[in-house]
Formats: C-alpha cells, structure tokens, sequence
C-alpha cells in the first residue's frame, strides 16, 4: 500500500513492480490512477468498436482513504516464456489480491 501511496502522490510512473496475484504474475509499471483512467479512456475513444465505453473512465478517480489497486501501465501477464501481450498493456489488480511481489519487472526470453 506505500508504493502505491507513493506513486498516487508523486504522479509518477517509473516505479516498475512484479506481482502475484490468483497465480498470474503481472509485471509492468506503476502509474497513478488518474493518469491510468485516462490512459485507458484514450485507447477506448480510438477503437471503432469500443469508443463509448471511454466516458467510463473519464471520471476523476475517488481519493478516499489509501489506495485499494496497483495501476499497471506497460504492463505484461507472463506466461511461461512469454509475455501477454507484448506490446505492454494496462491492468488494475487489488493490492488485497496480491499474494508476492518484488520491486522491479521481469523481462522473458526465448533463449
């Protein structure tokens, strides 16, 4: 819950960080909600099909209390030996799902 206190009150997103969470592992780096919503209302707004579902996030994020999720931007499921997908992606996990993590982000290689 620090790290993602810190990376909200910073809006900073250098933090790279690893985690567990219901047996996927999810590495990628931290971006601030706010930054993440908009982010993702931007990839919505450009598809064709899935433009209307940007207003859902264009909403300011609520700031009540310490933050309940990670907001992963560039972000990677990883998947034997290989990531998912590989351009990076954007994934919301909630910090009380989180079984492991470690600071930084793991790279995969079919060497």
């Amino acid at each position: 819950m620090d790290i993602a206190a810190r990376v909200e009150s910073a809006q900073s997103s250098r933090m790279s960080l690893t985690v567990v969470t219901h047996g996927a592992v999810i590495t990628g780096r931290l971006a601030p909600e706010s930054v993440w919503r908009k982010r993702v209302s931007e990839v919505l707004t450009d598809s064709a099909e899935l433009s209307a579902f940007s207003a859902a996030f264009d909403a300011p994020a609520e700031n009540d209390g310490p933050p309940s999720h990670l907001h992963f931007h560039v972000a990677r499921i990883l998947q034997g030996t290989m990531g998912i997908p590989e351009t990076g992606g954007m994934y919301r996990v909630a910090i009380e799902d989180v079984s492991a993590w470690t600071v930084g982000d793991f790279s995969y290689s079919d060497h």
